[in-house]
C-alpha cells in the first residue's frame, strides 16, 4: 500500500482495541472480520479481502471508513465510528435530548453532569451521533466545520 496508509499490525491493533474496551467498556465483535489501516493519527476499517488486490500502483486518495484518531495516547471517536462502538459500549455513553441534539450539530457545547471521563459516546434515542470529551460539566463538541448543520428542524 502507498506511504500515506499501512494495514496496522496485529500488535498495535491489540492496543487500539484495548483503547477502546478501557474507553468504552467493549470492542464490537464486528472488529474480528474488519481489516484497519492508519494513515497519519487517523484509523480507518475496511474489509479484508482488500489485502488480496495489488495496490502498489494504484493512486489512492483515502481508504475504507474513517472511524478514530489517536493522539496523545486519546482516542477519538468519528460519527461513524461512534456508531458502529456505541451499540456495544457499556461506559461512557451520554444520553442526549432532541433539543440537545441540534444544539450538538450546529457546533455548541452541552453543559451535562454524569460519571464520565474523557471522550463520550453521544446517543439520541436510538442513535449513536458523535462523540465529544467530557471536562468540568461540559460535553466540548468535535463536529467538524463542514458537518455542522446551519438549521435544524
Amino acid at each position: 500500500m502507498k506511504d500515506n496508509y499501512s494495514f496496522i499490525p496485529s500488535r498495535d491493533l491489540k492496543q487500539f482495541c484495548k483503547k477502546v474496551n478501557d474507553q468504552y467498556g467493549k470492542v464490537p465483535e464486528s472488529f474480528e472480520k474488519l481489516a484497519f489501516v492508519q494513515g497519519k493519527d487517523k484509523i480507518y476499517i475496511i474489509e479484508r479481502d482488500v489485502g488480496k488486490i495489488d495496490l502498489k500502483n494504484i493512486r489512492i486518495n483515502s481508504i475504507g471508513l474513517y472511524i478514530a484518531e489517536v493522539k496523545g495516547g486519546q482516542l477519538r471517536l468519528s460519527i461513524e465510528g461512534a456508531q458502529i462502538i456505541g451499540p456495544t459500549a457499556t461506559k461512557n455513553v451520554c444520553e442526549i435530548t432532541e433539543e440537545q441534539l441540534k444544539e450538538w450539530f450546529k457546533g455548541q457545547d452541552l453543559k451535562m453532569e454524569g460519571d464520565y471521563s474523557g471522550f463520550v459516546i453521544l446517543k439520541c434515542k436510538n442513535d449513536y451521533v458523535g462523540t465529544g470529551k467530557y471536562r468540568e460539566g461540559l460535553i466540548l463538541n468535535f463536529v467538524p466545520k463542514a458537518r455542522r448543520l446551519q438549521e435544524v428542524h
